[in-house]
């Protein structure tokens, strides 16, 4: 399997936090697949992502 990236960058290690429990928590709300991991990562410049395992 291959990491999925979102496309935004973010300046703070809490708004890509935010991001990453919404897709742990939506999944059930909506009905599709939840992702086997999600992850918190930062890129070169020092921005903060977010990226699953389908």
């Amino acid at each position: 399997m291959r990491w999925v990236y979102f496309s935004k960058l973010y300046r703070t290690k809490f708004q890509a936090g935010c991001l990453a429990k919404r897709l742990e928590q939506d999944s059930w709300i909506y009905g599709y697949e939840e992702p086997r991991i999600v992850e918190i990562f930062r890129s070169r410049r020092g921005r903060y992502g977010v990226r699953f395992l389908p």
